[in-house]
C-alpha cells in the first residue's frame, strides 16, 4: 500500500495544475451532501421538538410501550423518579404484581417489584399503588388490594436495598374494609397536596347500593373518599380537619355518595381531586373537587345516578349535593375509567386537559373545566389510535414523573399520549424511489429516513449524479482527494470507491480530477 505521505507529495503538483483549470460544468444533482442523508441527520433539532403551539394541540397521537402484562390497571411514578414507571397488574391467576418499566431502555423488569395474594372474584385483585411523598428518604409505598377473603386491604411496604425490589416482608396492614359484594371495590389511593393518603371505596357492589352505603355516614367506609394521616399515628392518625371530627360521621370519611370511583387523580399543578364514578344502568359521571374543598360533599348516589334521579327515598334535598361536571349516557358507554390531568412538557397544548374513558366501548375523551363550566369536549378515540396493536378494555390511565399520560388495555398493554410524529422523506433503494411516511414505517420497510419534515420534493433520493464528490460538500476539491488517501486500497461501498471496483486507487483518483470544481 501507499504510503499516505509518499502519495500526498506526489499528487501535490498536480493539485497545483488543476485547482484553477479543471472545470465542471455547474450541474444541480437534487441531492444534498450524501453522508447527511443516512439515517444520521442532526435529529436532536427537529424530532418530536417543534413547537407545538404551531402545529395544533390537535397534533398528538399514541404509541404502544409495553405488552405482555396480566390485567394492568394503574400507571404510577414514584416522587421524582423520571426514569421508570410502575404498573399495577390486578392479577394473574391469584398474584397481583407491581411492574417495573424503565423509561431510558424502554424494558420491563422481569422480576415484579411486588406479588402479593389476592382474591380471583370480579372485580377485585390488585387495585391501587401510591408513593410516599418522601419515598426517597423512607422507601414508604401503599398498596388497595382485595384478599383471598373478599376484604378489601390498605397495606404499607418498603422498598428493599434493590431499588427494583421492595421488600416483601415489610407489609404492615393500615386498613381493613369488609366487602359484601364482590364488585364495587374502589380501590384507587393517592396522596393529597396536603400530604394525606385518600382512600376511594365503592358502596360494596350488588346493584343499586341495597344496603345504602354510599350515604350512610356512621360506621360505614364504603361509597366514601377517605381521608387519612398515615405519619401521624399507628397505623394512622385522623386530620383534624376532616369534616365529620368530634360530629356525627366516621372521622376517616372526608366526602361521601359515591357508587365505584374507578381511577381518580390529583391534578399535580392545581391539587383539584378528579374522579370517575361508574353509573348504575344509565349514566357515567366525572366528578370534581377542588383544591380548595374542605371535605363533606355528598356526591349523590344512591339518590342519584349522575344529575338524575335514581332512588330518592329517605335522601336529603338535592340542594345539599354536589353533582358531577360532566356525565354521559348509557348510549356512548358502560364503564367510566377515570382519568389524569395532563401536565407534561411534550404537548404544551394540552396543559390542564382531563383525559378519561369508557371500558365497555373503549372511547376515550378529553375536556377542560375552569371550576364553573366544562369546555373543549372532544372525543380522541381515533386520534389516539395506536402505532401498533388498539386500545381496547381501557382499565385505567396514569403520568410519569414528568407529567406524561398513559394508558392501560386491560388485556395487557400500555399506551403512552406522545406528539404525532412528523413524516419525512424515505429512500427506497438506490434509485430514486420516495416515498413521505413516518421513520418507524420508513425503517420497518428498510428504507432510509431523511429526517423529519423532509420532502421527496427535496431530492435527497434522486441517485448520486456526482460520484466524485466523495465528502458531500458540492464540490470536488482536495478535500475529497485526502478522503480517498485516507480510504486507500481495499474498500467496499465507501465513498471513496468512484468507479465501484472495490478499491480505492489512482483510477479513483483520476476521476476525481476530471470532475474537479463545483458538483
Amino acid at each position: 500500500m501507499i504510503s499516505r505521505i509518499l502519495l500526498t507529495t506526489s499528487i501535490a503538483g498536480l493539485f497545483l495544475v488543476i485547482a484553477g483549470k479543471a472545470v465542471k460544468p455547474t450541474t444541480h444533482t437534487g441531492q444534498d451532501p450524501v453522508k447527511t442523508h443516512t439515517g444520521q441527520d442532526p435529529v436532536e433539532a427537529h424530532a418530536g421538538q417543534d413547537p407545538v403551539e404551531a402545529r395544533g394541540v390537535d397534533n398528538f397521537t399514541s404509541t404502544r410501550l409495553i405488552t405482555g402484562l396480566a390485567r394492568p390497571v394503574h400507571v404510577v411514578a414514584a416522587p421524582g423518579d423520571y426514569d421508570r414507571i410502575f404498573i399495577v397488574e390486578q392479577r394473574s391467576g391469584s398474584t397481583g404484581r407491581l411492574r417495573i418499566y424503565n423509561l431510558d431502555t424502554g424494558t420491563l423488569n422481569p422480576t415484579a417489584f411486588l406479588s402479593v395474594s389476592v382474591s380471583t372474584s370480579s372485580e377485585q385483585g390488585l387495585l391501587g399503588l401510591a408513593f410516599h411523598p418522601n419515598y426517597a428518604q423512607n422507601g414508604y409505598f401503599y398498596i388497595n388490594y382485595t384478599a383471598s377473603n373478599g376484604a378489601t386491604y390498605i397495606k404499607r411496604y418498603s422498598v428493599s436495598s434493590n431499588p427494583d425490589i421492595a421488600d416483601s416482608n415489610s407489609g404492615y396492614t393500615i386498613m381493613t374494609i369488609s366487602q359484601p359484594y364482590s364488585n364495587h371495590n374502589g380501590g384507587w389511593l393517592g396522596f393529597g397536596p396536603d400530604g394525606y393518603l385518600y382512600i376511594g371505596t365503592g358502596d360494596g357492589g350488588s346493584g343499586g347500593d341495597p344496603g345504602n352505603r354510599a350515604q350512610d355516614i356512621t360506621n360505614q367506609k364504603l361509597g366514601k373518599m377517605l381521608r387519612i394521616d398515615v405519619d401521624g399515628g399507628s397505623p394512622y392518625a385522623i386530620p383534624s380537619d376532616n369534616p365529620f371530627v368530634g360530629v356525627t360521621g366516621d372521622d376517616e370519611i372526608w366526602a361521601y355518595g359515591l357508587r365505584n370511583p374507578w381511577r381518580c387523580g390529583f391534578d399535580s399543578e392545581t391539587g383539584d381531586l378528579w374522579i370517575g364514578d361508574v353509573g348504575q344502568y344509565d349514566y357515567e359521571e366525572v366528578t370534581f373537587q377542588p383544591a380548595s374543598s374542605t371535605g363533606g360533599e355528598n356526591y349523590g348516589w344512591r339518590c342519584y345516578e349522575g344529575n338524575h334521579s335514581y332512588n330518592t327515598s329517605g335522601c336529603p334535598n338535592q340542594s345539599t349535593m354536589t353533582f358531577p361536571i360532566w356525565e354521559y349516557s348509557h348510549s356512548y358507554g358502560c364503564s367510566i375509567t377515570g382519568g389524569d390531568i395532563y401536565r407534561g412538557s411534550a404537548i404544551p397544548g394540552l396543559e390542564g386537559t382531563y383525559f378519561f374513558a369508557d371500558y365497555c366501548y373503549s372511547s376515550i375523551w378529553s375536556l377542560r373545566y375552569d371550576g364553573n363550566s366544562t369546555y373543549d369536549y372532544v372525543n380522541r378515540t381515533s386520534q389516539l389510535s395506536p402505532d401498533q396493536g388498539s386500545i381496547s378494555s381501557i382499565s385505567g390511565f396514569g403520568v410519569d414523573a414528568a407529567g406524561e399520560i398513559y394508558i392501560c388495555d386491560l388485556g395487557g398493554e400500555v399506551f403512552k399520549i406522545i406528539p404525532t410524529p412528523a413524516a419525512g422523506a424515505c429512500c427506497i433503494g438506490t434509485d430514486g424511489t420516495c416515498i413521505e411516511i413516518y421513520e418507524s414505517n420508513c425503517n420497518a420497510g428498510g428504507g432510509t429516513w431523511l429526517g423529519p419534515n423532509t420532502e421527496c420534493a427535496d431530492g435527497g433520493c434522486d441517485p448520486n449524479d456526482c460520484p466524485a464528490d466523495v465528502n458531500g460538500d458540492g464540490t470536488v476539491g482536495v478535500s475529497d482527494i485526502l478522503e480517498m488517501i485516507n480510504d486507500w486500497g481495499p474498500c467496499s461501498n465507501c465513498a471513496s470507491d468512484v468507479n465501484g471496483d472495490g478499491v480505492v486507487d489512482v483510477s479513483d483518483m483520476l476521476e476525481v480530477v476530471g470532475a474537479w470544481g463545483p458538483c
